[in-house]
Formats: C-alpha cells, structure tokens, sequence
C-alpha cells in the first residue's frame, strides 16, 4: 500500500485505481464526521463527494497527513453549505438512523436495550446541532474522531492555541446548556 504522498502521485497522474483506494480507506471515516456536522444522511453523503471533488482538483503537499487535508476540505465544505441561502431558508432535516451513530459506526442490536443506543444517538445529535458551527466542529474532531489538536488545527486552518479555546467554549457551553443531564 502506498504512503499518503505516494498515494497522491498516482492521483494526480490519474490513476483510477488509486482514487478508489483512497476513497474506499477514507469515506466512512469523512462520512462520520459530515453526518455529525450537518446532522443528515443525505448532506454528509453530499459533502463527502463534494471533499473528494475537491480534493481530485487540490494539491496535496504532505504537510499533514492525508486523511488530515481531506476532513480540511470537508470542514470548508461544510462550511460552504451553511453559509448558502439554501441552507439557511431549509429547516434542517434530522434523520436519525437507528443503525448508524453520528461518528458513522455501527451499533448492533443484537441483545440489550437498543432503545437506549437509539436515545444516545438523539441526544448528542441533539447537543451537538445546539452548538456554533465552530463549536461543533472541535467537539465532532476532538470528541468522537480522536484528533490530536495538531491535527484539528491543521484540518481547521487555525493556531492550535485557537483549537484550543473553540474546544474549551464549546465544553463549557455543553456543560452549561446539559447540567444534570447524566
């Protein structure tokens, strides 16, 4: 399997079987976080396809790593999307799938309460739509996919010190906003 820069070489050269690797290796993990940033199926498939339509016309440089420059695109993307009037005139639709959390895994329900795993899935998605999108941005990149603050800050184009404090407001605004909800 090639590295990330290698990888990238053989997409600008036009090699369709690479794309389709870097597609299939990075689509889930892109689709979680879009399906939690814009709370809906149908959106998070759009804004993935619209990453990786993004990222066939960008230049990868190696900066960060791959995966890294790519939830970048989505983030601008995402971004891109609240900010047109289309967006801003819909009521968002929320689609909950009782299958599939907002970070894109799947929850079986084979034995225990799966109304409970349901209930969790609303809540956050809930939580998670009360919050700025900045806000909601840190806390999907920080709390349910793992990145590191460099990470954040270079998928975000911001200073870590800024990741830092969006990440500190947007705890502090859950706290405040869901005190005794556990």
């Amino acid at each position: 399997m090639p590295d990330d820069k290698e990888l990238a070489r053989l997409i600008r050269r036009g090699d369709e079987a690479a794309f389709r690797r870097l597609v299939q290796r990075e689509a889930p993990y892109l689709y979680g976080i879009a399906r939690a940033l814009v709370g809906n199926a149908a959106d998070a498939e759009d804004l993935v396809q619209e990453t990786f339509a993004g990222a066939f016309k960008g230049r990868y440089r190696g900066e960060s790593s791959l995966r890294t420059w790519l939830v970048g695109i989505l983030v601008r993307q995402a971004g891109m999307l609240r900010r047109s009037p289309w967006w801003r005139r819909r009521r968002p639709l929320r689609d909950h799938d009782a299958t599939a959390d907002p970070a894109g895994k799947v929850e079986s329900t084979a034995g225990g309460d799966a109304s409970k795993g349901v209930e969790a899935r609303l809540d956050l998605a809930t939580m998670l739509a009360a919050l700025s999108p900045e806000h909601r941005a840190v806390i999907v990149l920080r709390e349910l996919q793992g990145m590191t603050y460099e990470e954040m800050a270079a998928a975000l184009g911001i200073p870590r010190g800024t990741v830092e404090s969006r990440l500190h407001r947007a705890r502090e605004e859950l706290r405040k906003r869901y005190k005794g909800y556990l």
